[in-house]
């Protein structure tokens, strides 16, 4: 599997804080990536490297050029606009011409299932409306790599399953004109919703990459212990 993205020894700091430290580590495309472990731990400062959205300050972090990335925060930022709107500046943005960008809104709204709320002002909308929005606008630019930080942390169990839902059918393709997995890394603390949709888990502590599995050996017990055994507490939720 080809790399998307190359880590070599990286590390980013924060004055005297070291939010990363010697992460080397590869991940392919097509690939979902849950990044786990405490607050603090250095999950949100691996995403925002990883999009460019920081700079490492040691080491490198090599991405592949044509590779076209989407990032969804917690709290998605919302113009001062309709739903419609929201998505078709991110077009606009991209070149596409307006008329056009408000066409693939607004079958990017019905993708997620927010047509009916199209010329609603996007602030007004639920928290698990803002996300699927921010899902759409993602679509709608159809990403390689879509990148996902604590996507359902603030949502209610059924917002939480939508989105949960849209993030399943990125990672199939589902979600993709031309029907390409698409590469999605996400941090969660909801070890249910990793098991879920993860193919490959990463444990971080203190910034530093403690245990980098298949989703299926990082949740046995016994290789993991053999792994990281403060990764084990961390899975029992002896560790916060």
């Amino acid at each position: 599997m080809s790399a998307i993205f190359d880590l070599q020894a990286a590390g980013v700091s924060f004055g005297p804080v070291h939010a990363l430290a010697d992460v080397t580590l590869r991940i392919g495309h097509g690939e979902s990536v849950a990044l786990v472990g405490a607050n603090g731990s250095g999950k949100s400062t691996l995403l925002r490297l990883l999009h460019g959205l920081q700079r490492p300050t040691a080491g490198q972090c090599v991405s592949h050029a044509t590779a076209r990335q989407a990032m969804l925060f917690q709290r998605p930022f919302m113009l001062r606009t309709s739903a419609r709107n929201n998505v078709a500046l991110a077009l606009w943005l991209r070149g596409t011409p307006w008329q056009a960008a408000k066409d693939k809104a607004l079958e990017a709204l019905e993708r997620v299932e927010l047509a009916d709320k199209a010329g609603r002002p996007a602030r007004t909308l639920s928290g698990g409306q803002q996300q699927r929005l921010a899902m759409a606008r993602a679509w709608a630019l159809q990403p390689d790599v879509l990148m996902l930080d604590e996507p359902t942390a603030s949502l209610d169990p059924h917002a939480k399953r939508e989105v949960e839902q849209l993030m399943a059918e990125f990672a199939s393709g589902a979600q993709r004109q031309d029907g390409r997995p698409v590469t999605v890394i996400f941090a969660s603390h909801n070890l249910g919703q990793v098991k879920r949709l993860a193919t490959r888990v990463i444990y971080l502590e203190q910034g530093r990459v403690q245990a980098d599995l298949p989703v299926q050996e990082f949740f046995d017990v016994e290789r993991l212990c053999a792994v990281s055994p403060t990764a084990h507490l961390f899975v029992k939720g002896e560790q916060v």
